[in-house]
């Protein structure tokens, strides 16, 4: 039997419900393993599909159309390295979130999710046994499957020599430590290698932060990727006395807490306005720390040449003829509830005229409390409380990367530091820990402020006023 395994990883960014679009990269990443001399090419879970086309594959003839790229992925691939990638899969009337491994020009393995998340169109299969390519027999928990032991242990005690978790994991705060114990539990209980492959990119609201890493047996690191960059790594197993290990390659560095949120809103914006077919954007040129963080972040996601800030004059002529109409229809309305619609509504001209994506620059405390916005069609700061949107500021204009297109934001404006920090305070106790305004005074906070703070939130639900989409940093609460 051979003592080594070439294992090409292609940690890249699918776009959801572009079939050949996503083929192609396939395609692209089969021919690197081939070039490095690769037994395998391994790509993430649902890769074909893109994580988020979890809808589109209820459709029959979405379905048809992902087993027809297949069945042609597996003809191109034929001579050469096997590829192993993500895809949903109907078997007995049963839709599956599959990991398929092509070989020899054919579909020739597969492995199904067992117990997919909540809230996914997936239905649950027995947990299916390793795979066999070169001789080295892979494990393959999908996803969610790989948090927990039950499949990796499973695959392990029926000859798995290789745990390969293809993952479609978003940027969540805290979420890259919670991977590493996953793994790192997943080694301990198999005694085995363990690869966690996870895909890049911005998809809608979410964005997948990347980041891949292999443990050996022991738990020690031998394999860490870029975070939020497409990268591939050829990885180089080898067989020992006491089976097999993975050689130490890359190690790239990983961000710490703040850029990696940041890194994650450019990455959402710039992924959103490229796979809606948007290169341009414009943003309303505004004091506040919102829109010098979102002009910031556009600039970086799409080069400072593609951002058009600007500021909307309203001329007294303007409010006076509005005025007028509206009174002639039995309305008296002031120069200040014209103003906002009127800036919006040119705002939105401009964009449709010029062919750009329109920004709302409005963080989360504001939107809770029911401050009016802009509607654009994207809010880079969307899930950012105020004090956050601060701190962003502030290291943005005193940090340099390679990955960044434009200049730092101009000095934000400070607020009030003390009022703003209790004021999200008591927005994360009754928004994220389901609390109430009893809570937020035995937490320390003024009955009053509580109270009004609370008052604003029901006030901002009842008006059930649209949102805009925007990266997300915070898990969903139910």
């Amino acid at each position: 039997m051979p003592d080594r395994f070439r294992l090409t990883l292609g940690q890249l960014n699918p776009t959801a419900g572009d079939l050949t679009g996503n083929a192609a990269l396939a395609r692209d990443a089969w021919q690197a393993g081939r070039n490095a001399g690769a037994q395998m090419v391994a790509l993430p879970e649902l890769f074909l599909t893109g994580h988020d086309a979890q809808g589109l594959s209820q459709s029959p003839a979405f379905q048809r159309d992902v087993l027809a790229q297949l069945e042609a992925l597996a003809a191109h691939c034929a001579d050469g390295p096997a590829l192993a990638l993500g895809a949903p899969w109907v078997a007995a009337g049963k839709l599956h979130n599959a990991y398929l491994i092509l070989q020899g020009g054919k579909i020739a393995q597969r492995v199904l999710q067992h117990a997919p998340r909540p809230r996914t169109p997936f239905d649950p299969a027995p947990i299916s046994g390793p795979y066999a390519v070169a001789g080295l027999r892979i494990g393959s928990p999908i996803g969610a499957d790989g948090e927990t032991g039950d499949v990796a242990e499973t695959q392990a005690e029926t000859g798995a020599e290789l745990l390969l978790i293809p993952h479609a994991t978003p940027h969540l705060r805290g979420a890259m430590e919670r991977r590493l114990n996953h793994m790192v539990a997943r080694v301990i209980e198999t005694e085995l290698p363990v690869i966690h492959l996870n895909m890049t990119g911005g998809e809608g609201e979410t964005v997948f932060d990347g980041a891949t890493f292999a443990l050996n047996p022991g738990g020690k690191l031998a394999l860490q990727m870029p975070a939020f960059d497409t990268a591939f790594a050829h990885v180089d197993l080898e067989r020992g006395p006491e089976g097999w290990s993975i050689a130490e390659s890359a190690f790239a560095p990983q961000p710490e807490a703040l850029e990696r949120d940041y890194r994650a809103l450019v990455v959402g914006l710039r992924d959103y306005a490229a796979k809606t077919g948007a290169s341009k954007v414009l943003i309303e040129q505004a004091e506040g720390n919102d829109t010098a963080l979102a002009a910031a972040i556009a600039r970086d996601a799409l080069g400072a040449e593609n951002v058009r800030q600007i500021d909307v004059p309203l001329s007294d002529n303007l409010h006076a003829a509005l005025r007028d109409e509206l009174a002639a229809l039995g309305a008296e309305v002031s120069t200040e509830t014209l103003t906002p619609p009127l800036r919006a509504l040119m705002l939105r001209a401009l964009a449709d005229d010029a062919g750009e994506m329109l920004l709302t620059a409005q963080n989360k405390s504001a939107a809770a409390m029911g401050i009016a916005a802009l509607m654009g069609d994207f809010n880079p700061v969307k899930d950012l409380y105020q004090t956050e949107v601060q701190a962003l500021c502030d290291w943005r204009s005193n940090t340099v990367r390679a990955w960044m297109q434009g200049p730092a934001p101009s000095p934000a404006s400070s607020p009030d530091t003390e009022k703003a920090r209790a004021e999200d305070a008591i927005l994360r106790i009754l928004l994220e820990g389901g609390g109430n305004v009893d809570d937020c005074v035995a937490a320390g906070y003024a009955p009053q402020s509580a109270q009004r703070i609370a008052e604003r939130i029901a006030a901002a639900k009842a008006r059930k006023q649209p949102t805009v989409p925007g990266p997300r940093l915070k898990a969903v609460t139910a």
